[in-house]
């Protein structure tokens, strides 16, 4: 009798693991039709974003970070390195940060401010800035080069950002459907235990679509000060990850519970010191940060920058970056450092965005043109770069964390890469990586990964883990 009962049991458990994953693998029959339907629905979005709309403001992104740039190369105070004729990277004169094997005394920084005629600007662990009222760049770094007890020294380099049921969800985010987000809202919609970091301009932390999603953040710039948005750049990064879907007003993020932590590492002009933002990087890597989204780039490598990578992808934190907008082949960094997924933009239609950067450094392509999402000042904004696209990859990230927060970064990484859109794979991997993401198919490996014979191993789970 007992024997009968387990067998039963047993035909049950299997009958249930059947219908669960034939369910679950069901696909649309008509998925011409449905493409069709979908390629149509987002025309009318992205004509909807450039028409007038009194509520979500056009910003010509691009445009702004060139005037910035121009700015930067008739500044004094800023130096110049010239990687090709169009691209170029920028660093502060007389300042320089230096790594020490062991933390100098106070004496000792009292002669290196004597020697160098200057001061200690800042210090994070053993990384210091020092500036000088007389010495260059490469004056300083021949002083601090003589000394066994520094581990390296280099310029201070500047980084830049890379941008350019709710109200607008049907008529402007053309972005969400492109890749399948609300089929993927099927296997999850996410987890609060998952965080993702945005380390940017910081974020507005009353905006009305976005506040209550927000944790404890930081201010690198102020560390007194709270980490708020004074350009709207990191608002619009993470409305697009987290902005509340469902509370008819303004626009959908990709994920329904994820937090966000604020990390600001960039000024009111959207520039920020190779220093500071390394500092965000490790903050974020201390408190939490199962993802960090890096929507900002410069071409020069920076030591204390990608130490600063390592320190984050060693806690096993999927470190995801913009690849830049400047239709160049130069590699940006941080999104050209191993290990960090780097992103390239596409538009409503699939194709690379004009301004996309390219390289062998590109890892996967997501929507990065005319994007609507939550601004500074309560507002909402319509921008396009690959600050748009990196987020994106982010939010899908912390998704796929949210099913198996155990996986690897790595394993993370190869997911989304593996599941792309089919149409995309097949194109030039130096602009698109290994195609455009698939929110849909990449959540449903992970499910099966983690759970193997569907809803009911993932019932089977929770039953053991009471």
């Amino acid at each position: 009798m007992q024997r009968k009962g387990i067998i039963g049991l047993s035909v049950l458990v299997l009958g249930l693991a059947t219908i669960a994953v034939l369910s679950f693998n069901r696909q649309p029959e008509d998925e011409a039709a449905r493409f069709n339907s979908e390629k149509n629905v987002r025309q009318m979005q992205v004509q909807n974003l450039q028409q007038d709309n009194p509520r979500i403001l056009k910003i010509n992104a691009i445009r702004a970070n060139d005037i910035t740039k121009k700015r930067l190369d008739n500044d004094p105070s800023v130096k110049l390195i010239h990687h090709n004729k169009q691209d170029k990277s920028h660093y502060y004169d007389n300042e320089v940060v230096v790594d020490f094997n062991a933390s100098p005394s106070e004496a000792d920084i009292a002669k290196i401010t004597r020697d160098i005629d200057g001061e200690l600007k800042e210090q994070l662990d053993s990384v210091y800035i020092f500036k000088s009222s007389s010495k260059t760049p490469a004056e300083l770094m021949e002083y601090f080069q003589q000394s066994p007890n520094v581990t390296y020294t280099e310029p201070h380099y500047i980084f830049l950002q890379n941008e350019v049921n709710d109200t607008y969800y049907q008529n402007y985010q053309w972005n969400l459907p492109a890749i399948r987000t609300e089929v993927g809202w099927n296997v999850t919609r996410g987890s609060r235990k998952i965080k993702i970091a945005v380390v940017d301009t910081g974020v507005d932390l009353n905006h009305p679509d976005l506040s209550h999603r927000l944790t404890k953040g930081y201010n690198a710039l102020s560390h007194d000060d709270p980490p708020n948005d004074d350009n709207g750049h990191g608002t619009h990064v993470a409305g697009i990850i987290a902005s509340i879907p469902n509370n008819a007003e303004g626009v959908a993020g990709i994920t329904w519970y994820n937090p966000i932590i604020p990390v600001k590492v960039l000024n009111s002009d959207g520039l920020g010191g190779s220093f500071d933002v390394a500092q965000g990087i490790r903050w974020a890597a201390d408190h939490g940060a199962d993802v960090i989204n890096l929507s900002l780039g410069n071409y020069q490598p920076s030591t204390v920058m990608q130490e600063a990578i390592r320190y984050a992808l060693k806690k096993n934190i999927v470190v995801v970056s913009a690849a830049g907008n400047d239709n160049s082949s130069q590699p940006s960094f941080p999104a050209a450092y191993p290990g960090v997924i780097g992103v390239a933009a596409v538009d409503w239609e699939g194709n690379r965005a004009p301004f996309s950067n390219y390289g062998d450094y590109i890892d996967i392509a997501a929507p990065g043109v005319h994007i609507a999402s939550t601004f500074s000042q309560g507002q909402y904004a319509s921008l396009s770069g690959t600050s748009m696209a990196a987020p994106h990859v982010s939010a899908l990230a912390g998704l796929i964390r949210s099913i198996d927060p155990n996986l690897r970064n790595t394993e993370v990484m190869n997911i989304m890469t593996k599941t792309t859109q089919q149409a995309e794979q097949t194109r030039p991997k130096i602009y698109y990586g290994n195609g455009v993401i698939d929110n849909n198919n990449a959540l449903r490996v992970a499910y099966r990964k983690k759970y193997p014979l569907g809803r009911t191993s993932e019932w089977i789970d929770q039953f053991f883990a009471r």
